[in-house]
């Protein structure tokens, strides 16, 4: 049945739903994949993961309700959500080696280039007019932007598992990629749902530095670097900081280690291609732009959102990781006396880890760093060397 006869005829929904593989495939998309609505074994692992507190201070997670896991009551009358795939690995510097230098702050693969909402919105939009101009539906288009499931939701499409790490894992791309959903009225054919193949590995488990996954399958929000630089609001805890190191924006750690991802290909998007030499950008270079600065060049991408203030507390952190340096300690000093009390608290903690056994610099005493300095190291500790 041609796409004209749609309209014309009472639909023949499986040669639909190979229509939409093959406008998907025009769109850019690497898989797509339909799913029921039935979400009660993800809304009881929710649940108990909530209970637990592991989402910290995402209250966004438990604000409303079932609607993330019950998608009738998100939008009633849907039927069927068609997950798609979008590979999003650029061409970059090799993060194990931006991640050994520690002049360097490491970014997440997935924010180097443009905001990725942007790009999947427009096109899972387009999309979805496809479908309506062939067989009407009542539809709406999310991409990380509602309460919504969507590595449940893309498991039982048949795109993959969610493996140890909480990542979705498809055994032909890894885990690379970003997910989009177009909830739909249509009653479409479901896909099979994936099956796990994590087997006995730990891998993921074993590598995050602050041990984030507590158990496979079971992160641990609170703990985990993509959370404390991107999600948290305020200071992040001092137990975290040194196992930080210099991530700046993120963490891929868990997905760098995945055996599955040696499948992975890099993206022929250009939109997802780094920017503003973000793959392997110099810290102290970083520290020094300006709101404005930051506003520009971060123009169009996910970590805009992040504001000024956190990313200057990021790499303050960072900073305060590096080696020791009178440049570094030149960076840390320049921000002390111009920077909200966010980001003087991470540079006083930043400054004491290269004053621990030294003299503390004056503009450290002169914005409050001795009690700073005297919290990390002791009342009684008196440093002898200059930063």
């Amino acid at each position: 049945m041609h796409v004209t006869d749609y309209k014309r005829h009472s639909p023949d929904f499986t040669a639909l739903k190979s229509q939409i593989r093959a406008w998907s495939a025009a769109l850019g998309f690497q898989q797509i994949g339909v799913s029921d609505v039935d979400l009660g074994v993800a809304e009881q692992r929710l649940t108990e993961w909530l209970q637990a507190g592991y989402h910290g201070e995402m209250e966004y997670m438990a604000r409303h309700g079932v609607k993330r896991s019950r998608p009738a009551r998100l939008i009633p009358g849907v039927r069927r959500v068609i997950s798609a795939r979008l590979d999003y690995l650029p061409p970059a510097a090799p993060l194990a080696a931006v991640l050994a230098d520690d002049r360097r702050g490491t970014v997440s693969r997935y924010a180097l280039g443009r905001d990725y909402h942007k790009v999947l919105r427009r096109r899972l939009q387009r999309l979805a007019e496809q479908i309506a101009d062939a067989v009407p539906h009542r539809y709406r288009v999310f991409t990380d932007s509602a309460p919504v499931l969507e590595k449940p939701l893309a498991a039982k499409a048949g795109l993959g598992w969610i493996g140890k790490h909480t990542n979705l894992l498809n055994r032909q791309a890894g885990s690379w990629f970003f997910l989009g959903e177009i909830y739909t009225d249509l009653p479409l054919p479901v896909d099979v749902p994936a099956t796990d193949h994590c087997g006995t590995c730990r891998r993921c488990l074993d590598v995050c530095p602050t041990q984030a996954i507590v158990a496979p399958y079971v992160l641990d929000a609170r703990r985990c670097i993509s959370y404390l630089t991107i999600e948290l609001p305020g200071a992040i805890p001092l137990e975290f900081r040194a196992q930080i190191g210099n991530r700046i924006y993120g963490c891929d750690d868990c997905q760098a280690v995945c055996p599955w991802n040696r499948f992975a290909r890099h993206t022929a998007e250009a939109d997802f291609l780094p920017r503003h030499g973000l793959d392997a950008p110099a810290l102290i270079d970083l520290f020094a732009w300006d709101e404005a600065t930051f506003a520009a060049r971060t123009e169009g991408s996910a970590i805009r959102r992040l504001g000024h203030q956190r990313w200057l507390r990021n790499i303050a952190v960072a900073l305060g990781n590096a080696r020791h340096g009178n440049d570094v300690c030149r960076a840390l000093e320049s921000r002390l006396a111009q920077s909200s009390e966010l980001v003087r608290e991470h540079v006083a903690w930043a400054l004491a880890q290269h004053t621990a056994g030294r003299e503390a610099p004056a503009a450290l005493l002169r914005a409050g760093g001795h009690d700073r300095l005297a919290t990390l190291h002791g009342p009684d500790s008196s440093p002898s060397f200059p930063c």
